[in-house]
């Protein structure tokens, strides 16, 4: 008896499928087919019969698997153009808009544009991590996209950490905490919203807040996301405070294991990549914020090390085929040289299956695999700039970019069709979040210039828009 012909959702036909899968990497004029949200055909061509509610042919596309973008802060949008030249984080800078400046309905628009940036540039899994997850959450859920989201939690008044004092309070703690935990249980059960915890820093979260969250964390099997090792700032204050690393104050507390996602990762000792590695820690590496501030983090000694890379845009450019190109060009600077070990398939990883498997979801996404949910996307690989298909991992990355990205699908769902988002109104997204970013500079713009060393003319210029000027920064913290 012949079996019945495959029936897909959606079937796209003829484009250069990448996988990300290592036993088979590369498909070139393939199809994928698509039903009940995975994938559930991906062969050199379509099955002799079948039949299709949608049939999309792509030939001159390349088509990925979505990118896994597991550490970013979206409302930190409200300081593009400006925190990058200041050289150290939004929360430790005196004079800028920070969370604690942000009421809810800011927040929710700057969310949105944030999560719409990184959704239309290919990310299909943002791990955002911040102030309102409450209200942030339902608004970047409505995108489509996969969120593993959770408050910042911290018991520092950061209020005071950015004129350079750091104080505990237990109820700051207690608030950020129970307000993940609420998330938690707002959110659990979501096909495609995974709450996490993201204790903020070691030096912004004190011993016995750390000891909460890794209990918490272990009894509902959370992942935790944090800061490590992000800045000269957080290792002097950890080490004057406890005499030790932040990863080895992480150990000591239950923290670091397989669930523990450490983001920047810069100024790690051996001894710290010797703990990662054993504990099975995921590194999550931002090598863009990094750069822009001066630094490098160890990736290519961490690598060795076999501690799992992950790779996340962090407040800056939510391209991530930008930030694959950076991850790869700077590792081969502290390498000195270009050899295997540092390949495009490297950071291609990093960028899908690595983070993946730093979210604890390399079964279901990462990787083109029949049998894996379908989020996928599609580049428009017919400009100028990505012919010729001769090596087309090395277009991607070494001359790609997000604006190339012509779709992405979630779940077998289009979520970006033409290059613009199906489920919201792009133009009312940048309209809500230029607002709010205007509305919060105008209270603290002339106080930021000045703190610069701007002169009198270094305000808000008259339409409300943040003037252009250079600044030396004397501290060195990403985020």
């Amino acid at each position: 008896m012949n079996e019945p012909a495959p029936e897909f959702d959606l079937l796209l036909l003829d484009g250069l499928i990448l996988t990300a899968d290592p036993a088979c990497p590369e498909i070139r004029n393939g199809a994928l087919g698509i039903r009940h949200g995975r994938i559930a055909w991906l062969d050199r061509a379509p099955p002799r019969e079948y039949s299709a509610a949608r049939v999309l042919p792509l030939s001159g596309h390349f088509i990925t698997p979505g990118f896994v973008n597991p550490h970013a802060h979206s409302i930190l949008a409200m300081v593009r153009g400006n925190a990058v030249d200041a050289g150290f984080a939004p929360s430790y800078t005196p004079g800028i808009p920070t969370g604690t400046s942000v009421n809810a309905e800011q927040a929710r628009a700057l969310a949105r544009l944030g999560a719409l940036e990184a959704l239309l540039f290919g990310s299909t899994l943002l791990g955002d991590h911040f102030v309102h997850a409450d209200v942030t959450t339902p608004a970047m859920a409505e995108l489509g996209l996969r969120l593993c989201p959770s408050w910042r939690i911290h018991d520092v008044d950061f209020g005071a950490v950015a004129h350079g004092r750091w104080r505990y309070e237990a109820a700051i703690g207690a608030r950020t905490l129970d307000g993940a935990m609420a998330l938690h249980e707002t959110w659990k059960g979501h096909p495609r919203v995974r709450v996490n915890l993201a204790a903020h820093a070691v030096d912004t979260c004190s011993d016995d807040l750390l000891r909460q969250i890794a209990a918490i964390a272990a009894k509902h099997e959370l992942i935790v996301s944090t800061h490590l090792a992000q800045s000269k700032v957080e290792v002097d204050r950890v080490r004057e405070r406890t005499g030790k690393t932040s990863t080895e104050v992480l150990e000591d507390v239950g923290l670091l294991n397989g669930r523990l996602m450490g983001g920047h990762c810069i100024y790690l000792t051996d001894a710290d990549i010797g703990r990662m590695a054993g504990a099975g820690a995921h590194a999550v590496h931002i090598p863009k914020a990094n750069a822009s501030s001066g630094r490098l983090a160890p990736t290519p000694a961490l690598k060795r090390a076999g501690v799992n890379l992950a790779l996340a845009t962090d407040t800056q450019h939510a391209d991530m085929i930008e930030l694959m190109r950076w991850a790869l060009v700077t590792a081969r600077i502290q390498e000195g040289h270009v050899d295997d070990d540092w390949q495009p398939r490297h950071v291609f990883h990093m960028a899908t299956l690595g983070g993946a498997r730093a979210v604890g979801m390399e079964n279901e996404i990462g990787s083109l695999v029949v049998g894996k949910r379908a989020d996928v996307v599609v580049f428009d690989a017919r400009r100028p700039h990505l012919v010729p298909h001769v090596n087309p991992l090395g277009n991607l990355v070494h001359t790609g970019q997000g604006r190339d990205v012509s779709m992405v699908i979630v779940d077998g769902e289009i979520l970006v069709e033409g290059g613009r988002p199906t489920r919201v109104d792009m133009d009312e997204v940048c309209r809500e979040g230029e607002q709010a970013a205007r509305e919060l500079w105008a209270g603290v713009g002339r106080r930021y210039w000045e703190h610069r060393g701007g002169n009198g003319r270094a305000a808000l210029c008259p339409d409300g828009a943040a003037p252009t000027r250079g600044a030396s920064a004397s501290s060195r913290i990403a985020t």
